[in-house]
């Protein structure tokens, strides 16, 4: 790198279900963040790193900022209301519509005493008519002093090659943050709970996915077999009745997120995963400061 290049952080923030982790892992170019169409997918602040000939941007997803119900929710939004403050700019993600809700009025409302150019990504324009672009452009120029204003479709790929090239505008000069071979500071460990968790999330009903947690017991490599990992987790429920409709009948859902964790845990590993999971109930453990803690989101860190 030499004495041109530009480093920084970034914050992507946005209320829930609007794409950031799709867009995070479509930026960096492979998956760090678990993706789901069911809300609040994202708990912790998921830090990764881009790098290319004109510097480094450290990619902050936060949790989407919504109305907490519980202190695992409580927790979420203060990690991603921190976040705005250790950042060189802001990527907000919004959806193509000209209704500006409450949560989004929330976010405008705090933006301005943050002090750093604002990106406004219009994500999932694929999901509309090109000519509802414009409307939706105008509304949100007379809520914030936007920066930048880019549309685009993060599941699709759809303009994100302008959002880096925008970005590196607004970095400071100096010296990369991390190696260049760096992706992701997230331990192997927490990834791979993630990936679990997110094929629980595809499976399982709406009412169910907020309530569960998973916890890695054991990972290790099988010995003399160093392409063979031994995974042993476990998944927590609030309710003795979703642990039930978590394993399913005969045991098919468990299975079935098992196998589905499986198949991609193998291709992040680059090994073959003996995976095993249990299913245990931890009633009300998202009101639980020791066990939102245990299940590693520490609120020491916000």
């Amino acid at each position: 790198m030499n004495e041109n290049t530009k480093s920084g952080f970034v914050a992507i923030i946005g209320r829930p279900n609007v794409g950031k982790s799709t867009l995070m892992n479509h930026l960096i170019g492979q998956k760090i963040a678990i993706t789901s169409k069911k809300p609040q997918t994202t708990r912790n602040r998921i830090q990764t790193v881009y790098t290319c000939d004109k510097g480094q941007i450290v990619f902050l997803d936060t949790p989407g900022i919504h109305k907490a119900k519980n202190k695992l929710g409580e927790y979420m939004v203060q990690v991603a209301e921190r976040t705005l403050r250790e950042v060189d700019a802001i990527l907000w993600l919004v959806e193509p519509t000209t209704f500006v809700g409450a949560g989004e009025r929330h976010i405008a409302e705090q933006l301005p005493s943050v002090g750093v150019p604002v990106i406004l990504v219009i994500n999932k324009v694929d999901t509309v008519d090109k000519e509802q672009i414009l409307p939706v452009i105008d509304t949100y120029r007379r809520l914030c002093d936007f920066a930048e204003i880019i549309p685009c479709s993060a599941l699709r790929g759809t303009n994100t090659e302008d959002i880096t090239e925008c970005i590196f505008k607004y970095l400071p000069y100096g010296p990369m943050f991390y190696d260049e071979d760096t992706i992701t500071d997230q331990p192997q460990r927490q990834i791979v709970a993630e990936i679990i968790r997110e094929k629980a999330l595809h499976a399982l009903d709406e009412e169910i996915p907020h309530g569960i947690a998973v916890a890695i017991d054991r990972m290790k490599a099988r010995p003399g077999r160093g392409n063979l990992i031994d995974i042993e987790a476990t998944i927590i429920c609030e309710k003795d009745s979703h642990k039930g409709i978590i394993i399913g009948k005969q045991g098919a859902m468990l299975k079935k997120i098992g196998s589905n964790a499986r198949y991609e845990l193998e291709r992040m590993l680059e090994a073959k995963v003996n995976l095993r999971l249990w299913v245990k109930v931890k009633k009300d453990w998202r009101d639980s400061d020791f066990l939102i803690k245990n299940f590693g989101y520490d609120k020491k860190e916000i």
